[in-house]
């Protein structure tokens, strides 16, 4: 199904995300018929371009960063009709040229392709510019899509909130975390509502605990200038992991229903226990890889963390009493994002006497990246005259079964924009349960300075505390293959 008529404006049309990912997805959307016919591109950014100059801007990146042969030639078709404005995005002059371009009988989708601190500000120069005055119930909508991060704690997460909320709608907002794009991310809720023989075992009753894991091979590379405001858990863990978080541990919803899918989503993150300051201690460790402090515009002395893990309790009757391990960073062995659910071992009793000793539990993970799919492993009699069991892994891969198409993660995500379809965006209130998790760890954080930085290797599992932090549970880390 078409999406309906839509000017899309790219607040920040000259950065990195605009080459890289979102031309990309716009190009895939329309070669997959997704695209209505009138659809239009307007670039916005303080680079000194022509239309004529911008439409070769589009059309270099088109070439380097467009695989599918049917996305180059709907690229091509599209920028030629581009339109760019120039100005600073903190001028209103720039608004009022940006309003002349824009045709008020139709759609128009803002996106803020800009750094975090420019949100604000940006959203409010189009409500003065009257560029996001809407009907609620009748004539074009106005919609704006904010990349993460929203806010850098709590405080300043409400009080975004808060401030954008007096110039938009709940419902013109879209927070887009590119996570929600993936098939497996968004296959969570058909595997675990839509097969009547998980949801029966998906409870505290079979399961031991979830790790989330969310590794990334590469260090900080040139985003120094960010990282040392973010750091691994702010960049991470409020959104990113809690999203994943809430898919795997949620409640189901009446209907698949963005806010019935949400409410449960949001739900689920107020469950989370928050740890107190002596817990913290306890149950979270951060890290920083050696050579981080050598990056470009990362400080000589810089104690901000590139590794997190933590674990995370959810205090209600499905889950209490389940932990549930996360770890996330830069320059570890692979690149890898996956949920792994391990259930109970099984009473050995009955197998005394064989060689079937040592019964490894069930194991069920969901890949997220850089494979999508689900494997499962359980245990299963070696051929032969003597008991014995041996491991065996069923896996299912979606481009085995499903075929594999380009895509960045945000076709997905830009096409549900259009359609209005706020299933896989965060709503205000997930946004603050995100930050409720995290904010008591930056809280003593900040009071106390990291023992020793850096403190582990690259290429390495993060520091020695991380394994500590399961085996004195009795548990550990799943070898995850490089």
């Amino acid at each position: 199904m078409q999406a309906p008529d839509c000017q899309m404006v790219i607040m920040g049309a000259s950065g990195d995300l605009t080459k890289r990912l979102l031309l990309p997805a716009i190009c895939n959307l329309g070669a997959s018929d997704l695209l209505p016919k009138t659809f239009s591109l307007i670039g916005v950014a303080r680079t000194d371009y022509s239309n004529k100059a911008f439409d070769e801007y589009l059309e270099k990146n088109l070439n380097e960063f467009v695989k599918d042969s049917e996305a180059k030639k709907f690229g091509k078709v599209l920028f030629k009709n581009a339109h760019f404005v120039q100005g600073d995005l903190n001028d209103p002059k720039t608004y009022k040229k940006l309003k002349s371009e824009l045709d008020p009988k139709r759609n128009h989708l803002f996106y803020m392709a800009v750094p975090p601190q420019f949100f604000l500000p940006i959203i409010q120069q189009l409500g003065k510019a009257g560029l996001v005055k809407e009907d609620e119930h009748s004539g074009p909508f106005r919609r704006v899509v904010i990349e993460k991060p929203f806010g850098s704690d709590l405080d300043s997460a409400k009080k975004l909130n808060r401030d954008i909320s007096e110039i938009l709608r709940e419902d013109q907002i879209f927070r887009i975390d590119h996570y929600l794009g993936k098939e497996t991310v968004q296959n969570l809720l058909a595997f675990r509502f839509a097969n009547g023989i998980f949801e029966p075992i998906w409870n505290r009753n079979f399961v031991d605990h979830i790790q989330i894991t969310v590794a990334e091979s590469l260090g900080v590379e040139k985003r120094g200038n960010y990282y040392e405001t973010a750091g691994a858990l702010k960049d991470m863990v409020p959104n990113h992991i809690c999203q994943l978080l809430s898919y795997i541990a949620m409640e189901p919803p009446f209907s698949l229903n963005a806010d019935a899918v949400r409410d449960e989503k949001s739900k689920l993150l107020r469950s989370v226990q928050c740890l107190r300051p002596e817990d913290v201690l306890r149950y979270t460790v951060r890290g920083q890889y050696e050579g981080y402090r050598g990056s470009p515009d990362v400080s000589p002395n810089s104690n901000v963390e590139t590794f997190v893990a933590m674990r995370i309790m959810i205090d209600n009757w499905r889950w209490a009493g389940v932990p549930f391990y996360i770890r996330t960073g830069k320059k570890l062995p692979v690149r890898n994002t996956e949920i792994a659910i391990q259930f109970k071992t099984p009473p050995s009793m009955m197998f005394t006497g064989t060689k079937a000793t040592n019964l490894s539990p069930n194991l069920l993970l969901v890949h997220v990246q850089p494979e999508e799919g689900i494997s499962l492993r359980f245990g299963a009699k070696v051929p032969g005259p003597v008991v014995k069991l041996g491991d065996v892994n069923m896996t299912f891969k979606y481009k085995d079964y499903f075929g594999s198409r380009p895509g960045t993660g945000y076709e997905t995500l830009l096409y549900d924009c259009m359609m209005g379809d706020s299933t896989l965006f965060q709503r205000a209130d997930m946004v603050e349960s995100g930050w409720r998790v995290v904010q008591p760890v930056l809280d003593v954080w900040r009071a106390l300075k990291p023992r020793q930085f850096p403190n582990y290797e690259s290429g390495s599992w993060g520091p020695g505390e991380t394994n500590q932090l399961l085996e004195s549970e009795g548990r550990k880390w799943r070898n995850i293959p490089s």
